[in-house]
Formats: structure tokens, C-alpha cells, sequence
């Protein structure tokens, strides 16, 4: 490796010492705050030496990595995403009686596989990064062990998951045996040669598109999501909704963005099929739910049928808009997930709608973020959401996908109606003698903070979003 190869990667490097460093502080003594406060010095320094390894891209490091702008991009995109989970995380644990610091530890190592994710352009860094990544999702989503409904989640995250690792890793070997390396860019070439791409080439194809489409919840791979969803503590809800899916999305992004998926109509048709069934059944199922944290899950199901819309477009359109979303996406779902863990308590969480009715009248500033996050994943305008949508939908009618574009439309309009139960149930009178518990801790001022910036965050992008377009168009790839 050469001197630009290191700085290229030292934001990665410095990640990987904050991890090192949060350790050892454990080891050495424990202190809630203390670890709260490393675990952001060390997110802050990694984003500060960002432009340390920007100047030095695009760069290939090894056969494994590749650090551009796109990469960089949702680099930024899952510390800023990983520091307002750590911010949540330290308002909901203030109060609890256990061992409170190596959550932050598993935070900094996921946070470490999604990045890998991002910056991977090789089938064995993909797997690499997708690991480090699951198995620190696998503790977190049991973090609280006495809990039976967190370890229960925890548990079928971890068995669904090792068998979507098995269909991921058969795939690769199939398509090692049919081009000789794992390099992204070998199957470009398998698929534009004149005549019809192999069958063994579309087999490993499709079986890693079964390892992804777990990882994002697509429909028929969505079978985990309200479970977990529901079952984990709500920081490592708005972790797995935000950082684990924009990892998966930017590794996406970036093995689809070369292909012409047009040379093979049997993985185009699948994958269009998993959009659309991801749209129609995320949907559906999150109509009639009464809880908030199994209602947004299905409606993330929705969310990534969305973007594989775009994904499908191709089109210099299609990266811009999926980065948009995803930012959009992140905005949104780390605001909803916030307000659920700024009510939530030792005892239980605020996770069904009952306990929602009158928060206007209690809290009302708490009502009006979760409002104004609700409404941006609707896709309704002067929100990022819309925005984001609008760019989707975009990219879709450039690829002249006309019936998955009408598909996104008609079921946004059913997704608008399950936001709004929420909406209303938040202005509507509280029953007699419902009281509504609310984090009041000092701690709870992090998730204060959380909450303010991502509604300040949603807004501006909804109502000026040419600064970050005009971003995003330089940094695809």
C-alpha cells in the first residue's frame, strides 16, 4: 500500500481506534458518561480527518476497497446516523440497571462493518463488512438480556441471518466458478457479452440478491423485520432502520450501477418483482397495526422497494436519487425512532399506539417532531421525504418504468393513510386517567438534541434541497 492508500483510509483507521479505545476505557473503568462521551470524540475525529481522504480520491486500495465521493458520502451519512443513535442510546439506558457501556463498544463495530459495506467493491470485503456488521447487531438487539421480547428478537435475527449468510456465500462461489474473481466489475463483462449471460452467473446472482434482500427486508425476506423491529430497544431500532439499510443500499448502488440488467430479463424481472412486492406488501401489512415500532417497520419494507425502483431506472438520475432517499430515509426514521425512545422508560417501551392518544396535549413538542417525521415518510412536501420520493419517481419515469412508478404512487397513498392514524391518534383526546411517561431524566437532553437537529435537518431539505443535490450529482459514481 501506498501514502495515499493510508489516507484514503484514515477515517476508517480512526473508527477502528475509537473502537479500540472505547474498549480499553471499559476495561479500565466503567462510566456511562464517560464512554457516551469517547464513543462521539472518537465518531468527531473520524469525520474530521474526512477531508483528509477526500482529497486523495477516487482511489482503488487493494482489490477490495474503493474511497470516493460516493463512498465518503454515506461514510458521513452512517457516523453522523451512528452518533445520534449513541446520543438516543445515552438518554435511554441513563436509568438502567445493568451494564450500560458496551453498547457503545457494538455501536462503533457496527457502525465499522457498515462503512466497510460502503466502501466495498469486491465480494470478499462485501462479506467481510456484512458480518462485522451482523454480529454486532446480533448483541444489540438483545443488549437488555433480561428482557424476554429483546433476546427473542435477538435470537431470530441471528438464526434467519446465518441462513441468508449461507444463500450469500453460495451465490459468490457460483459466480467465482463462473468468472474466476470476486471483483465487482467481472460481472459487467459476464453480462454485456453478446448472448444470453450464463445460468450459473444469474443462480449466484440471484442468491445474493436473496442475502441482500434479508438484510434490506424485502419482500419474501422481510419475515424478521417486525419482530426485531419491535423487540429491540428503540435506539437499536433507529440503528438497524438507518445504518444497516444504508450500508446495504450503498453496496447495492454501487454492484448494480455498471450492469445493464436489460442483457439478462430474468434478474431484471426478479428484481422488479421484489419492488414491486416490497411496495404492495410493506404496505398492506402496516395498515391495521397498533404497534408504532412494527408500523414503521413494515412501512421500511415499503421504503426500500422505493428505492430499488430507482435502482431498476439506471440512467445518470439514479444514484443521485437514491442517495437523496437514503438521506431523506435516515432523517426521518432516526426522528420517529427518537421520539419513541425519549418516551420510552425502564420499565417499557412507548410502543403502542394507545399510549399516543392526547401527546399533543402532554407534549407537545414531542407530538410535533413525530408529526413532522411521520408526514416526511408520507412524502408529503416542505419534508426531505418528498423531496426524496419526487426524485425516485423521477428516475423511474426516465427508465420508462411506468407500472412500478404507478405502483410507488398508488401505494404511498395507502402508506399516507396508516401515518396518519398515527397523526390523529397524537391530537386526539387521551382516555381518562392515561398517563403519558416520558423520559425525564438530565440524560433525555441528548435525545433533545437528537430530535431538534434531525427536525431542523428535515425541513431545510425539504424546503431548500438544491445544496445537497448539487452535492450528490458530484459525488455518484
Amino acid at each position: 500500500m501506498q501514502y495515499a492508500d493510508y489516507m484514503a483510509l484514515l477515517p476508517l483507521m480512526v473508527l477502528s481506534a475509537a473502537c479500540a479505545a472505547v474498549m480499553l476505557l471499559i476495561a479500565a473503568r466503567r462510566h456511562h458518561g464517560l464512554t457516551v462521551l469517547l464513543t462521539l470524540t472518537g465518531l468527531a475525529a473520524s469525520l474530521a480527518v474526512f477531508p483528509v481522504a477526500l482529497r486523495h480520491t477516487p482511489i482503488q486500495v487493494t482489490a477490495l476497497l474503493t474511497v470516493d465521493a460516493y463512498s465518503l458520502f454515506f461514510f458521513v451519512l452512517i457516523l453522523l446516523a451512528t452518533a445520534a443513535t449513541a446520543l438516543l442510546g445515552h438518554a435511554y439506558f441513563h436509568a438502567w440497571g445493568g451494564h450500560r457501556e458496551e453498547f457503545y463498544l457494538l455501536l462503533l463495530i457496527a457502525s465499522l462493518g457498515a462503512c466497510v459495506l460502503a466502501m466495498s467493491r469486491h465480494f470478499a470485503a462485501f462479506f467481510i463488512g456484512l458480518e462485522i456488521l451482523s454480529i454486532a447487531l446480533y448483541a444489540l438487539i438483545a443488549y437488555p438480556r433480561r428482557r424476554s421480547a429483546s433476546v427473542e428478537a435477538g435470537l431470530k435475527y441471528l438464526v434467519l441471518a446465518a441462513g441468508s449468510a449461507g444463500f450469500l456465500l453460495f451465490g459468490m462461489a457460483l459466480i467465482y466458478a463462473e468468472q474466476g474473481t470476486l471483483d465487482f466489475s467481472a460481472l459487467t463483462g459476464g453480462l454485456s457479452h453478446s448472448g444470453p449471460p450464463s445460468l450459473v452467473l444469474i443462480a449466484g446472482l440471484a442468491l445474493v440478491m436473496v442475502g441482500v434482500g434479508f438484510k434490506l427486508a424485502l419482500v419474501p425476506f422481510h419475515m424478521w423485520t417486525a419482530d426485531v423491529y419491535q423487540g429491540a430497544p428503540a435506539p437499536v431500532t433507529a440503528f438497524i432502520a438507518t445504518v444497516s439499510k444504508s450500508a446495504m443500499v450503498a453496496l447495492l448502488a454501487r454492484l448494480l450501477a455498471p450492469l445493464d440488467l436489460h442483457a439478462a430479463p430474468g434478474l431484471f424481472n426478479a428484481l422488479a418483482a421484489l419492488a414491486a412486492a416490497s411496495m404492495v406488501g410493506g404496505n398492506l401489512l402496516a395498515l391495521r397495526q397498533q404497534s408504532v415500532k412494527r408500523l414503521l417497520a413494515f412501512s421500511s419494507i415499503a421504503h426500500l422497494g422505493y428505492v430499488l425502483v430507482a435502482m431498476l431506472a439506471a440512467g445518470p438520475a439514479f444514484v443521485p436519487a437514491v442517495m437523496f432517499y437514503m438521506t431523506a430515509y435516515t432523517i426521518s426514521q432516526l426522528g420517529a425512532f427518537g421520539v419513541i425512545a425519549v418516551r420510552s422508560t425502564q420499565a417499557a417501551e412507548a410502543d403502542s399506539l394507545d399510549t399516543y392518544h392526547g401527546l399533543f396535549y402532554e407534549h407537545p413538542w414531542l407530538a410535533a417532531v413525530l408529526t413532522a417525521m411521520l408526514l416526511s415518510l408520507a412524502g408529503i412536501p416542505l419534508t426531505a421525504g418528498f423531496i426524496g420520493k419526487f426524485y425516485v419517481i423521477t428516475a423511474g419515469a426516465q427508465g420508462r418504468l411506468w407500472w412500478l412508478v404507478i405502483t410507488l404512487v398508488v401505494t404511498s397513498g395507502i402508506g399516507l393513510f396508516y401515518y396518519l392514524r398515527v397523526v390523529v391518534a397524537l391530537f386526539s383526546p387521551a382516555p381518562a386517567g392515561q398517563t403519558l411517561p416520558t423520559n425525564a431524566s438530565p440524560a433525555a437532553f441528548s435525545g433533545a438534541v437528537v430530535l431538534s437537529v434531525t427536525t431542523c435537518l428535515l425541513v431545510w431539505l425539504g424546503c431548500t434541497p438544491e445544496f445537497l443535490v448539487r452535492l450528490l450529482q458530484r459525488a455518484a459514481p
